[in-house]
């Protein structure tokens, strides 16, 4: 009988062990990714302010151009 109490009470120390750990590599995993999207997010944001950088809008045919400044 102990030794099947011994076994439950292992088997539940490694789940648990295992759980812990691949819900912390989890969340290091997506705070990067999100780290990473801030950053592009904000490099993207930069090279708008830049005067050289255009934006292009949607024509009524379906194709990008730059927009009319008349």
């Amino acid at each position: 009988m102990t030794g099947l109490i011994l076994k439950i009470v292992i088997f539940a120390v490694v789940a648990w062990f295992v759980y812990a750990n691949v819900r912390r590599i989890w969340r290091d995993l997506t705070g990067q990714f999100r780290a990473d999207d801030k950053a592009k997010k904000d490099r993207v944001q930069q090279e708008r302010q830049r005067p050289d950088v255009i934006d292009l809008k949607r024509d009524s045919d379906g194709v990008y151009r730059p927009p009319d400044e008349r």
